[in-house]
C-alpha cells in the first residue's frame, strides 16, 4: 500500500456499508481502499446481539465485523485505520483523499461514513463523559455491576441497550420524553417485562450531576407536570438519535434537510463518480442489513464508472 497508488475507488468507513462496497468492489477487479477513522466495524461493534441480520441470528455485532472483515480482505481489499479523512477533492480526476496521515488517490468515491451518538447537550455530560456519562452499553456497561443506571431515549437502541445493562446493573431506569417508545415492539416487550426496569414516561434529562467520584445523579424534568427533581444514578447511557458523519466534505455534496447525503436509488450523489451507502445517506431504515445493500450497490455502480472511463480511455487512444 502506498500513496502513489492510484485505485480505483476509495470507501471512506468501514462499517457494514463500506466492508461491503469493498468486498464487492474488490470481487469486481477494482483496485479497492478502505479508510476508517477509527477500528473495522462501526456501529456494529457497540452493538452486543444482532437477531435480524439474515443467516447470522444470535451472533454479536463484532463477531459480524470480524466476519465481514476477514472476507473482504481475501479478495486484496486494503483497509486502512485509525487515520481519519480530513477533506477530498471530489472534482478532480483522479479524486484526492486526504487523511491525517497520508494523502490517496482514486478514480471514484464511495462515502460510507456511517453516523454517530448525538448529545443530550445539557450541563454535566461533557464534564462527566466517561465518568458515568457513556454512548455505549456493550463498552461501559460491565462498570456498573450492582448499580443503579439510567438509560435516555426511547427508540430501539435504547430499549436493547438498556435490556443488556439489566445483565451488570441493580436497576436500569428509562427516561423517555414522549407517552410512548418508538422501539421494535419485540424490544420494547422485553424491556418493559423484564423486572430489573422501569421508566419514567413525559420526562427529559436537564442536567447530570458528579461529584469526586463520577455521576451522583440526574435532574428530570416533567414535561406534562413540570416537575423538576433530582433522581440518584451512578450511569447515564445516552441513545437520542445518531448524525452524520460528513465534516470532512466541506459542502461539496448536496445534503438535505436533515444533514445527510442526497442519493439517488442508485446510490449516486450530484457529483459523478461518486457514491454513498449506509446511516450517512437519507435512508428510512438504519439497518446493517440494509447498510450492506447500499455497499453492494455503490460498488457495483462504481464498477460501471471505471469500466465507463477505461473504454472512454481506450478509445481516445
Amino acid at each position: 500500500m502506498s500513496s502513489e497508488t492510484l485505485y480505483d475507488t476509495i470507501i471512506i468507513g468501514a462499517g457494514p456499508a463500506g466492508l461491503s462496497a469493498g468486498l464487492y468492489a474488490a470481487r469486481g477487479n477494482l483496485k479497492t481502499l478502505i479508510i476508517e477513522k477509527g477500528i473495522v466495524g462501526g456501529q456494529l461493534q457497540v452493538t452486543h446481539e444482532i437477531e435480524n441480520y439474515p443467516g447470522m441470528d444470535h451472533m454479536t455485532g463484532p463477531q459480524i465485523s470480524d466476519a465481514m472483515e476477514e472476507q473482504t480482505r481475501r479478495f486484496d481489499c486494503d483497509i486502512v485505520t485509525n487515520d481519519p479523512v480530513q477533506s477530498i477533492d471530489l472534482e478532480s480526476q483522479p479524486k484526492v483523499v486526504k487523511t491525517e496521515k497520508n494523502e490517496f488517490k482514486a478514480k471514484t468515491i464511495i462515502i460510507a461514513s456511517g453516523s454517530e451518538h448525538n448529545q443530550l447537550g445539557v450541563p454535566g455530560e461533557k464534564e462527566n463523559w466517561g465518568k458515568g456519562v457513556s454512548y455505549c452499553a456493550v463498552c461501559d456497561g460491565a462498570f456498573f455491576k450492582d448499580r443503579e443506571v439510567v438509560v435516555v431515549g426511547g427508540g430501539s437502541s435504547a430499549c436493547e441497550e438498556g435490556n443488556f445493562l439489566t445483565k451488570f446493573a441493580k436497576k436500569v431506569t428509562l427516561v423517555h420524553r414522549r407517552d410512548q417508545l418508538r422501539a421494535e415492539r419485540i424490544l420494547q416487550e422485553r424491556f418493559k417485562a423484564n423486572p430489573k426496569t422501569d421508566i419514567k414516561w413525559d420526562s427529559v434529562v436537564t442536567k447530570i450531576n458528579g461529584g469526586v467520584l463520577g455521576v451522583e445523579s440526574v435532574t428530570i424534568k416533567n414535561l406534562k407536570t413540570g416537575e423538576e427533581y433530582d433522581y440518584p444514578t451512578e450511569g447515564v447511557f445516552i441513545y437520542v438519535g445518531l448524525s452524520p458523519n460528513i465534516g470532512f466534505l466541506n459542502g461539496k455534496i448536496d445534503l438535505d434537510e436533515s444533514g445527510k447525503i442526497k442519493s439517488s436509488i442508485r446510490m449516486e450523489t450530484n457529483i459523478h463518480g461518486v457514491y454513498v451507502a449506509g446511516d450517512v445517506r437519507d435512508t428510512v431504515l438504519k439497518q446493517a442489513v440494509t447498510a450492506a445493500s447500499d455497499g453492494s450497490l455503490a460498488a457495483t455502480m462504481a464498477i460501471g464508472y471505471v469500466e465507463a472511463l477505461e473504454d472512454k480511455n481506450l478509445a481516445s487512444v
